[in-house]
């Protein structure tokens, strides 16, 4: 008798989170439009903080839905965006890292990799050059990444305040969510691949430009 009403209990329980996961992702949903379509909505950093708890399951619940794969992630990112913005301006060029992407280089890109990213020659191939030329002249550090583990170790090695990152939707909102103490700016890929991807360099510019 004790141990059936100890699973009965337990399958109520799990039926019980089951329930408030999806009340919770509807709410997500609407206050995220909300906030996407007016920049502004009370307590935004209340409904970050279920986003980057429950990333997870709300993925596997659009995806069962099939809604929009990158809606849980454009919610985040641009939410994250917002509320940091304002401390991102205020911090200096010189403490703020920007990671870019490795498959924006171009197929016959000359650039080696080192132990800190792809050493870019500013080739004029592809915008990675672009961006460095404007971007390391103001005392930005850039760093051009092939995966999380290069992140993890230059955020290690640096002593930075804030973070610009460029690439798609799932990778960009977990490096945020990564980097969530950093005050971080994402911007997008255009494109997106294994190699010569695409980003919008003017938004790369309004990120940077924004401090000055």
């Amino acid at each position: 008798m004790v141990i059936e009403s100890f699973y009965t209990f337990l399958g109520e329980l799990v039926v019980l989170i089951a329930v408030l996961i999806v009340i919770l992702f509807i709410a997500v949903l609407i206050f995220g439009v909300l906030f996407a379509r007016r920049s502004e909505i009370k307590c935004p950093r209340v409904l970050l903080f279920i986003l980057d708890s429950l990333y997870s399951p709300f993925k596997a619940i659009a995806n069962l839905l099939k809604l929009d794969e990158h809606l849980i992630d454009d919610i985040s990112i641009k939410v994250r965006d917002d509320i940091n913005m304002e401390e991102f301006r205020k911090t200096p060029a010189e403490k703020t890292l920007i990671f870019l992407p490795h498959c924006l280089r171009h197929r016959d890109c000359p650039a080696t990799l080192q132990k800190e990213g792809l050493n870019c020659t500013e080739c004029g191939l592809c915008s990675i050059g672009v961006i460095k030329k404007k971007s390391e002249p103001l005392g930005y550090k850039l760093y051009v990444v092939p995966g999380s583990s290069f992140v993890k170790k230059i955020v290690k090695e640096n002593k930075f305040k804030a973070v610009i990152g460029v690439a798609c939707h799932e990778d960009l909102s977990q490096m945020m969510m990564l980097l969530s103490d950093f005050c971080p700016q994402g911007v997008l890929l255009e494109k997106t691949g294994c190699f010569e991807t695409k980003v919008d360099v003017k938004k790369v510019f309004e990120k940077i430009d924004s401090k000055y």
